[in-house]
């Protein structure tokens, strides 16, 4: 998304433009199937124009999913600076996945879940971003989990990774099945039951 009350050179401006309007299309057909055609038909770019600012389609891709992977941590992580407790945080992340299926930050849906879906060997590059966004995500869940305990919060014998690779798999999984299924059923009975999970872990 172009910020709001941001001075931007024309430059700044075109590339910002080719990158939202881009995202969209990546993660909504997919990074293999979408064409530069595609791209110049959505931006209005001639393809020399988008050469200009990207060296290639790959480096397109990779500024597309790090603008959206950013925008989603960055609400994220606000919204989890909200909260006072690690109990609260986590639910914070659990609504915020919940309400992900219905009500995506960007166009297309999780964008992690997406590129780890499409992804190969064929296109190392973006699955190694997609793993650094994978990687955000559970130091954030596992630093909650850890100042939790430090807090006295949660209870010291309380499984930090299980946990954490619980969570995020959990959440993951479930936006899946919801977007393949078209009913977030799912989703809601996943973060009812780490709602749960969490419970059996209070001081």
């Amino acid at each position: 998304m172009i910020p709001n009350g941001i001075k931007m050179s024309k430059a700044q401006f075109t590339k910002a433009n080719i990158i939202e309007k881009a995202s969209v299309l990546f993660n909504t057909k997919g990074y293999a199937v979408t064409s530069l055609s595609d791209i110049t038909t959505a931006t209005g770019f001639t393809k020399g124009a988008i050469y200009r600012h990207f060296a290639n389609k790959e480096a397109l891709e990779l500024d597309c999913f790090n603008q959206m992977a950013q925008t989603v941590l960055t609400t994220l992580n606000y919204r989890i600076k909200e909260q006072q407790n690690a109990v609260d945080k986590l639910q914070v992340i659990f609504k915020f996945f919940e309400r992900y299926a219905t009500n995506p930050i960007v166009a297309g849906g999780c964008p992690l879940l997406n590129v780890a879906i499409e992804v190969d060997d064929t296109n190392s590059v973006l699955k190694e971003k997609a793993k650094e966004m994978l990687t955000v995500l559970r130091y954030s869940v596992q630093r909650i989990i850890e100042n939790g305990i430090k807090h006295n919060q949660l209870i010291a014998a309380t499984p930090v990774d299980m946990l954490t690779a619980i969570v995020i798999t959990s959440l993951e999984g479930a936006i899946m099945t919801s977007k393949l299924t078209d009913n977030k059923q799912d989703l809601k009975w996943v973060t009812q039951f780490l709602t749960q999970t969490i419970k059996n872990y209070l001081k």
